[in-house]
C-alpha cells in the first residue's frame, strides 16, 4: 500500500472541503471495509483519506413511523439488523445488512459505503431501489437528492461529483399491507459476492389478495444494479398468487443482461434472477400479511 495523508472531519462542510481541495485522488472513509482492501491491492490509488464517521449527521439513525427512515451514511451494519424497530419496518434492508460480509465486517461497513462503493452486486443497492430511497448529497455546489435507482451509473462508478459525500438514505415510512424481501445466491459460504441477488417490495391491498404496487430490483446481472420495471408495471392489479410471483420472475429472466465470469454464466444468472424475484416476491407478500418472520 502506498503511503497517503489522513485526516479526520468533524464537520460536512470540512469534509467537502477537504475533499475538494485533494481532488481526483482524495479518498472517503466510512467503514473501509472496500477501501482499505483495494488500496491495499492496488486497485485505488489515494493522497488523501477523509474519514467521516465522526460527523455526528453521518451516524444518526432516526426512525419513526410517520416520518420513516433516515440513515446516516455511515452507519455501520450491525445497528439497522439490531434495531427492532427498524428490522421490522425495512426487512428487506435488514436482510442485506446482515449479510454483507461477517459479523466483525458488520460492525464496520455501511450501507451507504456498500452504495458508494456502487459494486453491480452490492447487497444493499436492491434493497434501496424496492424502497425508493432518497440519497441526500452534499458537496462543493451545495445540496441536492438523487433517487436510489440513479445512483450507479456504471461498475464501480456513480453521480458522486469531486468532493461530494453522501450524508443521508431517506426511506419513506413503511405502509400498512407492505413487505419486501431480499434475497442473494452464493454457491458457498466462503464467496461472499452474489452471483445474483434481487430484492422485491409490494404493497398490498386491505383484503391482501391484490397487489396494488410492487418494485423490484436486481444485482449482478448487469453493470448497475437493475430496475425491473416491466414485472412493476405488470404485478400492478394482479391477484397476489405464485402465477404472478411465476410471470413476474419470467420478466426479471428476459430483464437481466449479465455477463459470463467465474461466478456464473449467462444462462444461469438469467434463470437465477426469475428464481429469487419469485421468491423475494413471495416472501415479500407474506411478510406484508403478518405471516412470516422478519429474518
Amino acid at each position: 500500500m502506498k503511503d497517503f495523508e489522513f485526516q479526520t472531519a468533524a464537520t460536512i462542510d470540512e469534509a467537502v472541503s477537504l475533499l475538494a481541495a485533494g481532488g481526483a485522488r482524495a479518498k472517503v472513509l466510512t467503514g473501509g471495509t472496500d477501501l482499505i482492501v483495494q488500496l491495499r491491492e492496488g486497485l485505488r490509488e489515494a493522497d488523501l483519506v477523509v474519514d467521516i464517521k465522526k460527523i455526528p449527521e453521518l451516524m444518526q439513525l432516526e426512525y419513526s413511523a410517520a416520518g420513516g427512515l433516515r440513515l446516516g451514511a455511515a452507519v455501520p451494519c450491525y445497528r439497522i439488523y439490531g434495531d427492532a424497530q427498524v428490522a421490522a419496518a425495512y426487512p428487506a434492508l435488514a436482510d442485506a445488512a446482515r449479510i454483507i460480509g461477517g459479523w466483525q465486517i458488520q460492525s464496520r461497513a455501511s450501507v451507504g459505503g456498500n452504495l458508494c462503493n456502487s459494486s453491480p452486486a452490492a447487497d444493499s443497492i436492491p434493497a434501496l431501489i424496492a424502497y425508493a430511497v432518497r440519497c441526500h448529497l452534499a458537496g462543493p455546489q451545495g445540496r441536492r437528492v438523487v433517487d436510489a435507482a440513479e445512483f450507479c451509473t456504471g461498475p464501480g462508478k456513480n453521480v458522486l461529483s469531486r468532493g461530494e459525500i453522501l450524508t443521508t438514505l431517506e426511506f419513506p415510512p413503511s405502509k400498512e399491507m407492505s413487505g419486501a424481501a431480499y434475497e442473494r445466491f452464493i454457491p458457498r459460504n466462503e464467496m461472499d459476492i452474489a452471483v445474483v441477488g434481487a430484492a422485491s417490495w409490494v404493497q398490498l391491498n386491505r383484503a391482501g389478495d391484490t397487489v396494488e404496487q410492487a418494485r423490484v430490483a436486481l444485482a449482478a446481472v448487469g453493470p448497475t444494479p437493475l430496475v425491473v420495471s416491466a414485472a412493476a408495471e405488470w404485478l400492478s392489479g394482479k391477484p397476489a398468487t405464485a402465477e404472478s410471483f411465476a410471470k413476474a420472475g419470467e420478466m426479471a429472466t428476459q430483464a437481466a443482461r449479465p455477463i459470463d465470469d467465474k461466478r456464473g454464466t449467462v444462462a444461469y444468472r438469467k434463470h437465477l434472477a426469475g428464481v429469487l424475484t419469485r421468491r423475494t416476491l413471495a416472501r415479500a407478500v407474506d411478510r406484508a400479511r403478518g405471516i412470516a418472520p422478519t429474518h
